[in-house]
């Protein structure tokens, strides 16, 4: 276990933003998770979990307290049941399964970060989400000052949301196993418009595990959402919004700003999401209030090949990229009246 003080935390993200932690413990092993969370719990120490740092905004100030990486390793592939240590390299991981042949996570290829920060946002991609993959989530559990293990209906997942989600400073996601199927080298059934047309296939069909693989992360390289530390924009968060979730009244005042806006032929993108609720694109909302591919001047700016992404340029800070995202946010619901929210995890700051 490695521990600084005064560490810098901007290298420890794919935004590269954030000032710096009080302390940065590195952890290699569960044990040493533990005996770090109990430590800081103890002293009643603000704690931070850092894993591949790809969903987290730090404010330019840095963290008071304890930063904890989780440099955690294992791989465990038992036929199709697969179990992750939660420092493990998410990529890599998916990469694995494919070359034996195993089908569930193919399209969530590319995703940067660790496997340990997948159940917290129930990462999702090109039609798969993790909740549909995992058996159980192993986590330390700081109120019951345990280890426990969480079936996945336990988990509550829901759309980029889960129970850790919910209560971020209660669960340390320690490890996470997931049930893959032996589809004889084929893909799952490929759910998404855009990689079936890719693939030259139907919603529904199967494809070679490693071409659904290899297409997906063409796909997402051609977006910027493939780390490259020469191309700024992979400097980024990923997805910065979630897509909106509208009610049926929300969707017909929505869909009545649109006419009003762009003109009545215009039909904005539209998913159903269950229980009558709709769901939208945050992309699509973006490029149509004006904020297009590139948008900004200064070292924070729109992605120059997807909307959704906000970048450093290189010399930003934490609050040129929020002033940016503040400026997006407020130019949707004014052209729209759908506010966005942000998918990554804010320390020490906000929108």
């Amino acid at each position: 276990m490695q521990e600084l003080h005064n560490a810098p935390l901007a290298p420890l993200t794919t935004l590269r933003l954030g000032g710096p932690a009080t302390r940065l413990i590195t952890a290699t092993t569960d044990d040493e998770v533990i005996a770090a969370v109990r430590a800081a719990d103890a002293s009643a120490t603000p704690l931070l979990i850092i894993g591949g740092g790809s969903n987290l905004v730090i404010s330019d100030k840095g963290f008071e307290g304890t930063a904890l990486r989780i440099a955690t390793r294992g791989v465990r592939l038992d036929g199709t049941r697969l179990e992750l240590a939660a420092g493990e390299n998410w990529s890599e991981a998916v990469a694995r399964t494919v070359e034996a042949g195993l089908a569930g996570i193919e399209c969530l290829a590319g995703i940067p970060g660790s496997a340990g920060a997948t159940p917290i946002q129930n990462v999702g991609a090109y039609g798969q989400e993790v909740s549909a993959t995992i058996t159980e989530v192993v986590a330390f559990d700081r109120r019951a000052d345990e280890v426990v293990t969480l079936p996945n209906d336990a988990c509550g997942f829901a759309y980029r949301y889960s129970r850790f989600k919910a209560d971020p400073d209660r669960y340390v996601v320690l490890r996470v196993r997931f049930g893959l199927e032996d589809a004889g080298g084929l893909s799952a059934p490929v759910r998404y418009a855009e990689t079936a047309r890719v693939l030259g296939v139907e919603v529904g069909d199967r494809v070679p595990a490693a071409t659904a693989r290899e297409t997906v992360l063409k796909l997402r390289a051609g977006k910027g959402m493939v780390l490259d530390p020469e191309d700024h924009d992979t400097w980024s968060a990923g997805s910065f919004f979630t897509n909106p979730v509208l009610t049926a009244d929300e969707y017909a005042a929505f869909l009545a700003r649109v006419a009003e806006r762009l003109g009545p032929g215009v039909t904005p993108p539209a998913y159903p999401a269950g229980d009558g609720l709709t769901k939208t694109s945050a992309a699509w909302l973006i490029d149509k209030a004006g904020f297009t591919k590139g948008y900004g001047s200064g070292p924070a700016r729109i992605s120059t090949k997807h909307t959704l992404a906000l970048t450093n340029r290189g010399g930003a800070t934490t609050e040129d990229l929020l002033a940016l995202a503040r400026e997006v946010v407020a130019g949707v619901e004014a052209a729209f009246g759908v506010p966005l929210v942000n998918e990554p995890v804010m320390v020490g700051t906000g929108l």
